[in-house]
């Protein structure tokens, strides 16, 4: 696990240092900040989503892929992870 991170760090940094003009560097901050955001705001919703269908049984997954399904694909993500669960 530590070398996955290492590599991802030393990549990031690498690509900083490609990315010599600054307004190329703060356009990739910002839109790495705006991933971080929908990221945890999936994973909250997933929480509450987990509890609300809890009362009815439903168990829905709170992991990693299913977060990254909503933070990319928004209402569809969202829409997919609640279909699977009452599917499954």
């Amino acid at each position: 696990m530590k070398s996955v991170l290492v590599i991802l760090i030393v990549g990031f940094i690498l690509l900083l240092l490609l990315l010599v003009n600054k307004k190329q560097v703060r356009k990739v901050m910002e839109h790495l900040s705006v991933y971080w955001f929908r990221l945890a705001f999936s994973f909250l919703l997933l929480f509450v989503l987990n509890i609300a269908a809890g009362f009815f049984g439903i168990y829905v997954p709170i992991n990693i892929a299913s977060g990254l399904l909503i933070a990319v694909l928004g209402i569809p993500g969202f829409a997919s992870i609640c279909f699977l669960a009452f599917l499954l």
